[in-house]
């Protein structure tokens, strides 16, 4: 079965650009004109994936974005916005989304976008272990010796993706455009900070868990805690 797809979009130019687009790659795609009537379809029966605008009448797609991931944390979104400053970008992203492109767009990378999301939700493994962190993919629940850890959305979506890439060295664009989104390669600051709140929330502010590897990236690597 194609993946289905909500295009949350009052612009009727917009959707319909968007609509073809996406049906012409195989999709199915459902359109909505207003955010609340988007929320509550996708509590009845999420999508594949979602696409947001911001400038939406009732509510505002950042404020929808934050409510759809108090209950649905796996649904993959992208936000298409006319909003193209970075600290917008920002806001977009931290919301829950999990990709930002801004209008006008291109066609082709749209659909390039679309498929690189649906490509991270495909089925792996349910969760992952390592010695003293346990991750539940199908929940997002995050335990370190059995005591939970509350994360963000981000550093839930930072810590899994070097854990599962921990053979190599992940470099920093990669993580900016896998966690972040393309816009956002040669814009560090938001790795930064939520590598070192990460680091914060796993008890550790060196580098037990997460190596920094200079100039290059990040490794997830899991130190031996040693006693004097």
């Amino acid at each position: 079965m194609n993946a289905r797809i909500y295009v949350i979009e009052d612009d009727e130019n917009i959707q319909e650009i968007v609509k073809l687009s996406l049906e012409s790659n195989g999709y199915q795609v459902t359109l909505f004109d207003n955010a609340i009537d988007a929320i509550i379809a996708i509590h009845e029966d999420a999508p594949d994936l979602a696409i947001f605008d911001v400038m939406l009448p009732q509510m505002d797609g950042i404020t929808a974005v934050k409510k759809i991931r108090e209950t649905n944390t796996q649904m993959p979104i992208l936000i298409l916005s006319a909003k193209d400053s970075e600290i917008d970008k920002i806001h977009g992203l931290d919301s829950g989304s999990d990709d930002y492109m801004t209008k006008p767009f291109g066609v082709l990378e749209l659909c390039a976008r679309v498929r690189t999301l649906l490509r991270r939700v495909q089925p792996k493994s349910k969760s992952i272990q390592t010695p003293t962190l346990s991750i539940d993919k199908s929940t997002h629940i995050v335990q370190q010796n059995n005591q939970g850890i509350d994360l963000t959305h981000k550093e839930y979506q930072l810590l899994l993706y070097l854990i599962e890439n921990k053979e190599r060295v992940v470099e920093r664009d990669e993580l900016l455009n896998n966690i972040w989104g393309y816009d956002f390669i040669g814009e560090s600051r938001a790795l930064d900070v939520h590598i070192r709140s990460l680091r914060k929330k796993l008890d550790d502010n060196g580098e037990k868990y997460i190596k920094t590897v200079r100039s290059v990236g990040y490794r997830f690597v899991e130190k031996e805690d040693t006693h004097d």
